[in-house]
């Protein structure tokens, strides 16, 4: 939760694990079966978080204007009307699977703060975020929200929105995306829409209360979030749709500014909208990599690349990811070419000087050419750079594993694990390794265990369930 003055933003708190540039060795949606998939497999190029870093020293007035939907005089308009859709709390599933698993005993060794360790307020909820208890959280959200009238059983009743209850929604709404609980997100976004009734804007509710205020009450970040959740849901093309209008009454906002006379607040506001164009424009890049509409994402990247506002830093990343989505259509001289443009971006001696982005990048094309021997190596190189980028270890173990070194790979991620539990113990190498201790023996299971009881030690929660994780069944 953050104050009025700054732009409601959860990723600092949340921020998914390191992606692996292979992805799992076991599919996504694979919850028994070993399988090994392409190997660079596709994922999030472009950060997707709902969240934006923005200026915290816009007024309110540049940071709330939003488009006023038209209500016909006469006619009552549609009012948005949510509730918790679930009349108990989350379960923590590791506990549930030590109890089972293992013993009783075990899962008592399981110290994760619970709602009611915590402030019954904002301040206790950003606790539990930050100590990455999110299933806490939701559930502390849900008291929350029930103290407001919006709790369980209260979805399609009348209720007053203000812009801490909104924050709080967006809250929730963000916890269940990163806890892949969709289902209970898609039911509870629902009575939202796209955040265009009129009871979600100050002047609805004038003179009762915000007399002084115009605009969304809504953040900019849960209008991205509402628009990006169809991806979850399987259903980017409605995303697309959602996302491109949004992007459209964000140039028509940016518009307006820019046609202001012009001034130093005018010039910031406008530069303010434009970031927020950008971001969506991010979103946009993902939304057409998974309908596979290359020719849009092509587009889009080069848009961002020449935009004036983008800094060196940002072209590199940029045309980083555009190099990778080339290799991921297969087009290695295309991926290769954005690489090397990259690079030059680093100017001067820099330039011959790898850093960790230019290494991986590399790595990557070596893969590409079935040259795991040398994409290991560059990997092995980034993580003395980035000792604390965890990707880096699933990249070179899945290089070994390419090599034939199966025993070499598990000895990789579990040195990995050994050195920093906390951080190795991320969802991606939990189930490559799990996956690779499947191929080495029949007898998996009790290696499993006791990443089970890694976990139980050092994982407050997983974004995914353990039984696609660590391939354990709870249930005999």
């Amino acid at each position: 939760m953050t104050e009025n003055k700054t732009e409601p933003s959860l990723s600092q708190y949340f921020a998914n694990d390191p992606p692996s540039f292979f992805d799992h060795l076991a599919g996504k949606n694979a919850k028994n079966a070993s399988q090994i998939p392409n190997a660079y497999a596709s994922y999030d190029f472009l950060q997707s978080s709902s969240s934006i870093d923005l200026k915290s020293n816009i007024p309110d007035s540049v940071r709330d204007l939003w488009e006023l939907p038209v209500v016909e005089q006469g006619v009552a308009p549609s009012l948005t009307m949510p509730g918790v859709s679930v009349a108990t709390d989350l379960n923590d599933p590791v506990h549930e699977a030590v109890s089972v698993l293992v013993d009783i005993v075990e899962a008592q060794h399981r110290k994760i703060l619970s709602p009611n360790d915590v402030t019954q307020d904002e301040r206790g909820l950003r606790e539990l975020i930050e100590h990455g208890c999110f299933r806490s959280a939701v559930n502390l959200t849900a008291r929350l929200l029930t103290i407001k009238q919006q709790g369980f059983g209260r979805a399609g009743y009348m209720v007053k929105h203000s812009p801490n209850s909104l924050q709080l929604w967006f809250t929730r709404l963000a916890l269940l995306v990163k806890l892949g609980q969709f289902e209970i997100a898609r039911i509870e976004a629902e009575p939202f829409g796209s955040l265009n009734k009129p009871d979600v804007f100050y002047e609805f509710h004038h003179p009762d209360m915000h007399t002084d205020k115009k605009g969304s009450m809504a953040s900019f970040s849960f209008r991205l979030l509402l628009a990006e959740l169809p991806i979850y849901m399987g259903a980017p093309r409605v995303a697309l749709d959602r996302l491109t209008e949004m992007l459209a009454i964000t140039n028509q906002i940016k518009s307006y500014f820019e046609r202001l006379p012009a001034s130093g607040a005018s010039k910031e506001a406008m530069q303010f909208w434009h970031l927020r164009e950008k971001r969506i424009l991010h979103s946009i890049v993902n939304c057409s990599l998974l309908v596979k509409d290359f020719g849009l994402t092509d587009q889009l990247i080069r848009q961002l690349v020449e935009d004036p506002t983008t800094t060196i830093d940002e072209k590199r990343a940029l045309l980083s990811a555009w190099g990778r989505i080339r290799l991921q259509c297969g087009d290695i001289y295309g991926a290769e070419k954005k690489f090397s443009e990259a690079k030059r971006l680093k100017g001067g001696d820099q330039a011959n000087q790898g850093d960790v982005r230019d290494l991986v990048d590399r790595g990557l094309l070596a893969v590409a050419q079935n040259d795991f021997q040398s994409a290991f190596g560059l990997f092995q190189k980034a993580s003395g750079l980035d000792a604390s980028d965890t990707m880096l270890y699933n990249n070179m173990g899945v290089c070994l594993l390419y090599s034939g070194k199966l025993k070499e790979a598990i000895k990789l991620f579990e040195g990995a694990v050994q050195r920093n539990p906390k951080l190795a113990l991320n969802e991606s190498l939990l189930v490559n390794l799990s996956t690779l201790y499947e191929l080495e023996s029949n007898n998996a299971k009790d290696k499993k265990i006791e990443l089970l009881k890694l976990v139980n030690k050092h994982r407050s929660d997983l974004s995914v369930g353990l039984d696609v994780c660590l391939k354990l069944q709870t249930i005999a």
